[in-house]
């Protein structure tokens, strides 16, 4: 019963957030300002980026300015990457400012790894001395680490204090932290020693000091750790957020689940622009000019398409075969196609295996083995349809055992070559999404054709 009723909430938000937009864009419009900024009281402020992005450039501006300041900050830090450079050319330098000096320092440090490097160090420029502080330190971290997506806002305790004298400093510290349920416990070094739970901490007696109530085993990462593995490790555990040490175990930041949501679906749309042979630089593909997308296409697209000549080059040295039975290559397209689907399958559920470190206790060789039987019954299977199929279409055995057999070897070959290339690329350090479908496609074509030949002429006796 719950299935039926999620589905509808969530349908009902998704036309209230577009009626939000149209009805937004409608009143700025009209020049109804008063209207506008009644509108988006009590509309929440992701669901406000969203209706701001999909105004026209000249009104953004204007919807973003009707916000209170608190709001604005909140909104902005939910807008995309583009339509936060937009509006940061537009602003005056005080609104520039007030902004950005109030955003948290991840998504400041976010902001500013897309921003032109001279904006940025304007920008750094402008905020408080605090502000600077954090924002420089994990701008000095290396991209798409822990280090340089954790916050710097949370509640670090010493393991001396009472319940009661903690509850207080909650109080006076709870504004400027952005994590209240998780507290830190340090020691005089500022080593993480132990993790209380704000349920904990509010069931136990006043009297008791954090040292008895804490828990000393602790899920923690490290700041060079690279952002996939941070994001795996909130999943294993169920977290909400994880705590970041330095090299000396010293507590130095905290990344939040709502960080690694982001992390997970930018690494899963790098992944399947790679899949498909696009380059992905992080930015939003439909957000993007014709001129950088075909820039990003063309690059693959060259590559297959000086490989698929291959195919052609064989085909041309394989006339004489060609001219005692023409109706070999009928069955060109079954056989490429097939063996190149078939890669591409197994491709997809190695590299999606090595992401999510599914197939880590199995080892490459047990993959590759599984994947290979895998594509034997497949061959097997698709070879006897593909046997009689062909003999229906043109009546010669020979040439219908000669598509069969070679479907089952290249079926064979498809999975085998789209289950290693992925641990070849991962063994050179390289992201095994590289090892994309249309790469493997186009490859098991080339050698489709050859061994489809090499076993018509052996069978055939030409």
């Amino acid at each position: 019963m719950n299935e039926p009723i999620t589905t509808v909430q969530s349908t009902n938000r998704k036309e209230l957030r577009q009626l939000v937009c149209n009805q937004l864009a409608l009143l700025l419009e009209q020049g109804n300002l008063q209207g506008a900024k009644a509108l988006l009281v009590p509309v929440q402020p992701v669901d406000i980026a969203e209706a701001i992005e999909g105004l026209p450039e000249s009104m953004q501006v204007i919807a973003f300015r009707l916000l209170v300041k608190k709001e604005a900050i909140a909104v902005y830090e939910n807008l995309d990457s583009t339509v936060q450079q937009s509006l940061i050319e537009q602003f005056k330098q005080q609104e520039v400012r007030d902004i950005v000096d109030q955003m948290s320092p991840d998504d400041r440090a976010r902001l500013f790894d897309e921003l032109p490097a001279k904006v940025v160090r304007r920008l750094i420029e402008q905020l408080s001395p605090e502000e600077r502080h954090a924002t420089a330190l994990l701008l000095g971290y290396e991209e798409d680490t822990a280090g340089r997506i954790m916050t710097l806002e949370y509640i670090s305790l010493k393991q001396s204090l009472t319940v009661a004298e903690t509850l207080e400093k909650i109080r006076t510290l709870a504004t400027a932290s952005e994590i209240v349920y998780y507290l830190y416990v340090t020691d005089g070094f500022r080593r993480l020693v132990g993790i209380v739970s704000l349920r904990n901490l509010v069931l136990s007696s006043p009297d008791v000091v954090l040292e008895d109530i804490m828990a000393t085993e602790i899920v923690s990462v490290n700041t060079t750790d690279d952002q996939e593995e941070v994001a795996q490790v909130i999943q294993r555990y169920d977290l909400l957020a994880v705590p970041v040490v330095d090299n000396e175990e010293r507590l130095v930041g905290v990344v939040t689940v709502d960080d690694v949501i982001d992390i997970l679906q930018q690494e899963a749309t790098e992944d399947i622009y790679a899949l498909g042979g696009v380059q992905s630089d992080g930015d939003n593909y439909f957000q993007t000019n014709l001129i950088t997308v075909a820039r990003k296409r063309v690059m693959w697209l060259l590559i297959l398409l000086l490989t698929n000549t291959v195919t052609g080059t064989i085909i041309k040295s394989q006339v004489g075969l060609l001219e005692q039975m023409a109706i070999l290559t009928a069955f060109i397209p079954l056989l490429t196609g097939t063996g190149g689907n078939v890669g591409a399958q197994s491709s997809t559920v190695v590299i999606r295996g090595l992401n999510t470190d599914d197939i880590k206790d199995l080892g490459a060789g047990q993959v590759i083995l599984r994947e290979l039987m895998a594509g034997a019954l497949l061959g097997i299977a698709l070879g006897l349809l593909a046997t009689l199929w062909a003999y229906g279409l043109q009546g010669n055995w020979s040439v219908s055992i000669s598509v069969g057999v070679s479907l089952v070897a290249i079926a064979i070959l498809a999975s085998v070559a789209g289950s290693a290339l992925p641990f070849v690329f991962k063994s050179f350090g390289l992201d095994p999404a590289l090892m994309s479908a249309p790469f493997i496609t186009t490859a098991v074509d080339v050698a489709g054709v050859f061994i489809y030949f090499s076993i018509a002429r052996i069978i055939l006796g030409l």
